[in-house]
């Protein structure tokens, strides 16, 4: 609990963000030994000026962070530390993701399966139906739903994974303390219960303009693929794709007429090739390569499936991103001993299999 106390005082600290912190527990060791640090020490890090090491020095982050456990602890709310086992592991390659998240729910946020649907807050009824339509289509693969709650295409696509039988995420751009819009409350207590509710702020945080964007960025980052259902050319939606974009997430817009505000920001995202045409749900499944339930009823891996048709050197370059979890190009082929033209050969192939994906900077993941 000790631990927890300075993983959340982390947070309070003004003037740190997400990459700030990071470099701090980075460079000291761990969230409590940034606040054993001594200031001389602080100001050798990297970014880290006087005012800075002043206000990690001071105790009011603590209690702060100590009111914070209180509030979790009567609410029964998880806390994911960004080195904890169970933080998303789809947000660990992201420079920015949060240091902390506020959890409430009973889905699993690493679940091998997630779409994030976001859009207009004033959808036409075309819209509306054509996300139900998708969340349906989407059933039998049994993805997790993520979305933020908003009005519109977000709390249609909540409610309607609900009625199916999906869990279902909101990412929430304020604390848990609250639950905004007011009116859509029903629906997130019954998401706590079969799904969840996430944040990266903490309980008295309220829903501030500036923090959407910022919940933006997860909604983008926990998904495998995003799809976007009507949204005009500028706004929230076009943000989430820009970033999704960002994190090598798969995007996928709904079309429509030319002359329909809400459909010139998903025909936009298409002609700019930000976004792939989609005309229902199995046009994400035959992208994704899902296949549907097993006899089991739960989803088989693409992963596993293929594993068996592996050859010696693609299983090799596979068993060593999986132990490492992400894994550069050059520490590859040294470890494996294959040779960098090989390599790329090799990585390209699993790629396309869908086994492996890259990142910036010549890094590789399992997808």
């Amino acid at each position: 609990m000790k631990d927890l106390l300075y993983k959340v005082a982390l947070t309070k600290i003004p003037l740190v963000g997400a990459v700030t912190a990071k470099v701090l527990v980075s460079y000291c060791g761990g969230a409590r030994e940034v606040f054993e640090a001594r200031k001389s020490e602080l100001l050798k890090i990297p970014g880290i000026g006087e005012m800075t090491a002043t206000n990690i020095s001071g105790k009011s982050v603590l209690d702060e962070a100590e009111k914070e456990l209180e509030f979790m602890d009567q609410h029964v709310i998880t806390p994911l530390f960004y080195l904890h086992k169970d933080y998303p592991q789809r947000l660990r390659n992201i420079n920015d993701a949060p240091v902390m998240l506020y959890y409430k729910g009973t889905a699993d946020l690493n679940y091998q399966r997630t779409i994030s649907i976001v859009g207009t807050r004033t959808p036409s009824p075309q819209g509306l139906s054509i996300c139900d339509e998708l969340v349906e289509g989407l059933t039998p693969y049994k993805p997790v739903i993520i979305s933020g709650l908003a009005y519109g295409i977000d709390v249609a696509a909540h409610k309607k994974s609900l009625q199916s039988g999906l869990e279902t995420v909101a990412v929430l751009g304020h604390g848990l303390a609250r639950i905004y819009p007011a009116q859509h409350r029903k629906v997130a207590l019954e998401m706590a219960e079969k799904g969840g509710l996430i944040t990266e702020f903490a309980s008295h945080v309220g829903p501030e303009r500036e923090n959407f964007p910022m919940r933006n960025r997860i909604v983008a980052g926990l998904c495998d693929a995003l799809i976007v259902v009507e949204t005009a050319v500028r706004g929230g939606s076009i943000i989430t794709v820009q970033q999704a974009n960002g994190y090598n997430r798969d995007v996928f817009a709904v079309p429509g007429r030319v002359k329909d505000k809400f459909s010139q920001g998903c025909n936009f995202l298409i002609k700019k090739n930000m976004a792939s045409l989609i005309e229902s749900a199995e046009d994400v499944a035959t992208t994704l390569r899902w296949n549907r339930d097993g006899e089991d009823g739960n989803p088989q891996p693409l992963q596993g499936r293929l594993f068996e048709e592996l050859s010696a050197q693609e299983k090799t370059v596979v068993d060593l991103i999986q132990k490492e979890e992400e894994i550069g190009v050059d520490q590859l082929s040294y470890q494996s001993h294959i040779t960098n033209s090989e390599l790329a050969s090799l990585l390209l192939n699993l790629e396309f299999k869908g086994i492996v994906r890259s990142l910036p900077g010549k890094r590789y993941v399992l997808c």
